[in-house]
């Protein structure tokens, strides 16, 4: 399997700890948080992946040559103007499909500001038995932004916050609301069907693709540990939770 890790936002929510540095190069408890998500990607037999940067790249160019690639085939994908999650995946396409002959096998899309226990290969397993187009890590948590699921737990809509107006994207019974965790697992065959443009969202592209009744699906990841690293304080209380045990 081959992975591609979001690294190229500015990490803004993070600030000062990315004045003079990406998000990338982060640190907890001593190692980057790119070197925790390469080592986890390696735990579950990951060994090609893929890293679109912007913010600071020349940063992280040499950080991993310093590092040689850690031990993977690591390519860097530059992005000179940001391509949000959807963008960055159509750019960074050509990695997946090169070698791939008649395989599905599905990729991984993981954000670098997210620490978790996600089982990558039960997660892999459930996508492949459901023959999903793609299948994202969701919880049932508090959050901005809610993804929209039907009761076979496929993708049917949105809404914002605890109040806001459904968006169902079709019909639908027994919707329940879930909080993304920015996990994805990926068929190939998705990367055709990115018929957006420039820079966009891949939560768009996944929309508009369950209104035309592909399968995109929800893995509970609610029995997991999941941590948003994207600001100061949840990186000081991800460092609690190390020496706490709660997390490796």
């Amino acid at each position: 399997m081959k992975a591609m890790i979001l690294v190229a936002g500015l990490g803004t929510r993070l600030r000062p700890l990315t004045n003079d540095r990406p998000k990338a190069l982060v640190e907890i408890a001593g190692r980057t948080l790119l070197e925790i998500t390469l080592a986890r990607l390696q735990t579950f037999g990951i060994h090609e992946v893929i890293i679109n940067v912007h913010h600071f790249a020349e940063q992280v160019v040499d950080y991993l040559r310093a590092h040689r690639d850690f031990g993977m085939r690591i390519v860097i994908s530059c992005e000179e103007v940001l391509l949000d999650t959807g963008g960055g995946l159509k750019k960074a396409a050509w990695f997946f499909l090169e070698n791939l002959e008649d395989s599905d096998e599905p990729f991984l899309l993981h954000n670098v500001d997210v620490l978790s226990t996600i089982d990558l290969r039960r997660m892999a397993e459930r996508h492949t038995e459901r023959n999903a187009l793609a299948t994202l890590a969701v919880q049932n948590r508090k959050t901005s932004r809610y993804l929209l699921f039907d009761s076979s737990m496929k993708l049917c809509g949105r809404r914002s916050g605890e109040d806001g107006k459904p968006e169902l994207i079709r019909t639908a019974s027994d919707v329940t609301a879930r909080a993304f965790s920015g996990v994805h697992m990926i068929s190939p065959r998705l990367l055709s069907m990115l018929s957006e443009d420039g820079a966009f969202s891949i939560i768009t592209s996944y929309l508009r693709l369950a209104a035309q009744g592909e399968s995109i699906q929800a893995f509970a990841a609610d029995d997991y540990y999941w941590r948003d690293l994207g600001k100061p304080e949840n990186i000081a209380q991800a460092e609690d939770d190390i020496k706490n045990g709660l997390v490796a």
